[in-house]
């Protein structure tokens, strides 16, 4: 049988008698590194079947961009159409409930994402929305993990990746809704899109296309045009932000915006390289803080200093019925190594177990590849020799032969977590020297380290002061008679940076 015999075309009487559109959130490892979230499960939202509509390279269908709107996103998917009704299926059966795959685009207006609370009614379910086809290929045809996904914006090619390292393969898709609702014959799920969606105007063209196994859907081809009629003021009215226009264009680069503000800037990352991790701890004791501190970790680096913004992951006690579903594949460790950014510090959770490894050569590799400024875990390290090459620093436990599931399931990440004796969060600010690892809340760090400077010039005077022969006592700490000392000796100092005659 020909591989041209076995394709159908998306008919109009097809999305007719489709009841429903089920669309998963994120679903690929490249839209999860750039939208800076994992899920740990999918997550899905409807779209209504009056949104659907045909397009092929013959015949591209439109799309209206709503009058007043700006945001007009689309998203290269696979669509999985379901063939045979499933209800509470396992993930071996799920596969076998679905009849046909083809290209599709989740079109929405990110002008409306704020008025219906995540779910998407209005941002993403207007007439046309939900662009299928043009061909449909047979399931049982091809390999779910084997399909490639491509999308043209113009002409240029803005969207390239496959479903082999999927968050969610589409079996689990299929089982994980069956658990609950019924999948009808004619019913189609979006599984997702890779990095690369942006936002289309009017008069552009998108075309997508999914291939696989020799088969191939054809071009869904779909021209947006500009809409006319105003939103009546009885409702929700379309508006624009920074965040919305970042997320619609995948990156404030793309949206054309200014680089967002990191709470370690430049200059607070030098003045935090520039104190030593005692000082800072003093003065985060003055403050009241007294778990700061990561304990009882060593170093593959103990001679570097470093400062970064945490992210976390978290391991929970070895259950083997339970590893069998987060520990393998494209796991939270892996996706946690995966979309570490650069000059970030990867904090991992590991409960202080030091019975197996947490991390090993490659995926420390890998970290330090993505620009990581370090790892930390409570836990073991694995290919000891070869992480301690690395260029990056790794701070943990013990080294450790065993892999994760002796002891360790990847459970989640960017979440608030626990590691050697001390709560982090994500986005807080690590530094770490040859005295130890600091864990700094970012509200008070830049009024913290000029507290830091000040106080590393005071003891400067008072080392100095020792060395020449005074005593401790009303030196250190200062008294009132040695404050006024002190005050005169600053004075007389040559700013930092400034030179002489």
């Amino acid at each position: 049988m020909t591989l041209e015999f076995r394709t159908q075309e998306v008919s109009q009487d097809m999305l007719a008698r489709t009841r429903k559109v089920i669309a998963v959130h994120i679903n690929y490892p490249s839209r999860a590194a750039q939208r800076g979230r994992t899920p740990a499960q999918p997550s899905y939202f409807l779209k209504p079947s009056s949104s659907l509509a045909l397009g092929s390279a013959d015949a591209p269908g439109t799309v209206e961009r709503p009058a007043g709107c700006e945001l007009l996103g689309y998203e290269g998917e696979i669509a999985l159409v379901i063939g045979k009704s499933a209800r509470r299926v396992g993930l071996e059966d799920a596969w076998s409930h679905v009849e046909w795959v083809t290209a599709s685009n989740d079109l929405g207006v990110y002008d409306l994402r704020y008025a219906d609370k995540g779910s998407n009614v209005r941002s993403k379910g207007g007439d046309g929305f939900t662009p299928v086809g043009p061909a449909l290929i047979p399931a049982d045809a091809v390999d779910p993990a084997q399909l490639r996904i491509l999308t043209w914006h113009n002409g240029e090619l803005v969207q390239d990746d496959t479903t082999e390292d999927l968050l969610f393969p589409f079996a689990q898709l299929v089982a994980d809704l069956s658990q609950l609702l019924t999948l009808e014959e004619g019913d189609i799920i979006l599984t997702g899109t890779p990095a690369g969606a942006s936002v289309a105007k009017p008069g552009d063209v998108v075309e997508i296309e999914v291939t696989g196994g020799g088969f191939s859907s054809g071009r869904l081809t779909t021209k947006v045009t500009e809409g006319t009629t105003p939103f009546a003021d009885f409702g929700a009215r379309p508006k624009a932000d920074d965040t919305q226009r970042e997320e619609a264009y995948g990156s404030r680069e793309a949206a054309g915006l200014a680089p967002a503000a990191s709470v370690l800037t430049p200059k607070l990352k030098a003045k935090l390289e520039s104190v030593a991790t005692a000082t800072l701890s003093s003065q985060l004791r003055k403050r009241g803080l007294n778990n700061v501190s990561i304990d009882g970790l060593q170093a593959t680096r103990p001679d570097r200093k470093v400062v970064g913004l945490a992210r976390t992951l978290r391991y929970v006690p070895n259950r083997e019925d339970l590893f069998k579903t987060y520990g393998g594949g494209f796991n939270a460790q892996k996706r946690a190594i995966d979309s570490v950014n650069e000059g970030e510090i990867l904090v991992m959770e590991a409960r202080g177990e030091k019975g197996t490894g947490t991390v090993g050569d490659i995926l420390a590799l890998r970290a330090q590849v993505r620009g990581a400024a370090a790892i930390i875990t409570d836990g073991g390290v694995r290919d000891y020799s070869a992480v301690a090459d690395l260029e990056m620093p790794t701070y943990f436990a013990n080294p450790h032969p065993a892999v994760l599931g002796r002891r360790h399931i990847p459970w989640d990440t960017d979440i608030t977590i626990a590691c050697g004796g001390a709560t982090v969060q994500p986005g807080d600010i690590i530094v770490a020297d040859s005295d130890g690892i600091l864990v700094i809340p970012p509200a008070i760090a830049e009024e913290l380290v000029d507290d830091c400077i000040a106080q590393e010039k005071e003891e400067v005077f008072i080392f100095q002061m020792v060395q020449e022969g005074n005593s401790v006592d009303g030196l250190y700490p200062m008294n009132k008679d040695w404050q006024a000392r002190y005050a005169e000796w600053s004075a007389q100092q040559t700013p930092e940076g400034a030179h002489g005659d």
